[in-house]
């Protein structure tokens, strides 16, 4: 059964998310379609609701800087007809292929305060907190290295073969967008590290693991994805940001393992 106080977030979650959708539904320049802001709303409930402002902080940090991050060199990507589709706006798809792993974790984490005892809640709590941290660093990461590779990128490889692509092309890399993807890691590790989600090790650890899940998400994209038709950018970027819980997962519990 529910606590009062867990029931007040719930609300709290839903009062914010009502208020600021509805800002944002009056914007000119709209950031998700009609629908998506429908999903939007359902995430940031969930979030709200599982974790407090604290993890909705770090998903509004997340939203606002990848949003950014799309318009960055706009006019170039569309010059080069490789833009994302829409101007940008974000649909259903994009809300969740971005993060339901974060909102997997959410809940798992309140599952856990709700039914597990004091010890396993001391151990995974803060694992769990540490992969929701992670899978946004992830997504970030990959939205970074992306949107300002195809922008700024002046020489963008195939991942599988190193051989020289078009910038936008699946799989394709280049040192700006890396270090952009880098970059875009550690702003969510530190927004997750200002609000008190993770330590100092579990920066290093999402850092560790945006990296390795974002790397192996254009060895998909250049191997797989042409082949498979219903392995869309969506679909990809919800496997890229559960490798990325999941290596922060097994990372996190290693280190606790080795402070016991």
């Amino acid at each position: 059964m529910q606590s009062s106080g867990q029931l007040t977030d719930w609300l709290i979650g839903g009062l914010v998310n009502t208020l600021l959708l509805a800002i944002a539904w009056k914007l000119p320049k709209k950031l998700l379609t009609p629908a998506g802001y429908g999903h939007a709303w359902a995430l940031g409930v969930i979030v709200w609701g599982c974790l407090g402002w604290r993890g909705y902080a770090v998903m509004m940090t997340y939203f606002l800087a990848g949003t950014a991050v799309t318009r960055l060199g706009k006019g170039r990507k569309e010059a080069a007809g490789i833009a994302e589709g829409r101007a940008g706006v974000r649909g259903p798809e994009n809300v969740w292929g971005s993060a339901l792993a974060a909102a997997v974790c959410a809940g798992a984490i309140a599952i856990l305060k709700a039914t597990a005892n004091p010890p396993s809640q001391a151990l995974w709590l803060p694992l769990l907190a540490l992969a929701y941290v992670s899978s946004l660093s992830t997504k970030l990461s990959d939205t970074t290295a992306s949107e300002v590779g195809k922008a700024y990128g002046r020489h963008t490889f195939l991942i599988t073969s190193l051989k020289p692509v078009p910038a936008g092309t699946e799989g394709a890399v280049s040192l700006e967008g890396t270090l952009a993807g880098v970059a875009g890691s550690v702003v969510m590790a530190l927004a997750g590290w200002a609000v008190g989600l993770i330590d100092l090790w579990g920066i290093i650890i999402c850092l560790v693991a945006a990296f390795i899940a974002t790397t192996l998400e254009s060895l998909i994209g250049a191997t797989l994805q042409p082949r498979i038709p219903w392995l869309t950018n969506e679909v990809v970027n919800g496997m890229n940001t559960t490798i990325g819980a999941l290596i922060a997962l097994l990372l996190g519990l290693a280190v606790a393992q080795m402070n016991w």
